[in-house]
């Protein structure tokens, strides 16, 4: 199968399956396959009930009741996955800007390595600044690459990023918690620096995206970068 099909395929699947467990889809979704990464974008992705609670500033609210159903719904969008592409999807990402009603969903085949095709100019001064953040939020990672999938999105893997207290709370089952106060503090730092990614991207960027995979103590950070101008 073409990759434009398996993207259009997993395209209409995801919508059903979030129509079906959030009771509203996303208007659109946009998979991009770029092997060992799957992304997939939500467009327009909030229910009445979750824009009520937005308005009402219970943003944490909404993040909570999302994670639950997204760890609910990991396995499920994995297979999915795999059925349509035949890649085994062994992480799974996600995050959300309520702002824009979007989403992203990141799923990865395997171990990501450095693969050269996915270079990009200014490489080494973007994974220096986002370490330079990692350190200020919790610690310096032990790994940190980047990869540039096509002209509209940037994939920054970090791994070895937790500290002991958080290591700990997490045993406490502090899970969720940490999660957000983690997305809050690094997204606002990540924002804080936009203008010198920008700089050294020479595009725009639109949105970041951030999540953890705790077990394997990793994180991925995705921009979504402007069109090119004409």
């Amino acid at each position: 199968m073409e990759v434009k099909v398996q993207q259009s395929e997993l395209s209409s699947e995801i919508g059903r399956l979030l129509r079906k467990h959030f009771g509203k889809g996303p208007e659109a979704v946009f998979v991009t396959i770029a092997s060992p990464y799957v992304i997939i974008y939500l467009r327009h992705f909030l229910s009445p009930i979750e824009n009520m609670l937005l308005e009402d500033n219970h943003t944490m609210t909404v993040e909570e009741i999302r994670d639950k159903m997204m760890r609910k719904l990991n396995q499920k969008i994995k297979e999915m996955i795999h059925s349509v592409t035949g890649l085994p999807i062994k992480e799974f990402y996600y995050d959300w800007t309520f702002a824009n009603g979007s989403g992203l969903l990141v799923g990865v085949e395997e171990k990501a390595e450095k693969f050269f095709e996915y270079n990009y100019p200014n490489r080494h001064e973007v994974e220096t600044i986002i370490t330079k953040i990692s350190a200020e939020a919790e610690k310096h990672p032990d790994v940190t690459y980047s990869h540039m999938l096509n002209d509209r999105t940037l994939i920054v893997i970090r791994e070895g990023i937790l500290v002991q207290i958080e290591e700990q709370l997490i045993e406490l089952g502090f899970e969720e918690a940490l999660t957000l106060a983690k997305r809050k503090l690094e997204k606002k730092l990540l924002f804080q620096a936009k203008t010198s990614f920008q700089q050294l991207l020479q595009k725009d960027i639109t949105e970041i995206f951030v999540n953890w995979d705790f077990a394997l103590d990793k994180s991925i950070i995705v921009f979504i970068l402007a069109p090119q101008k004409t």
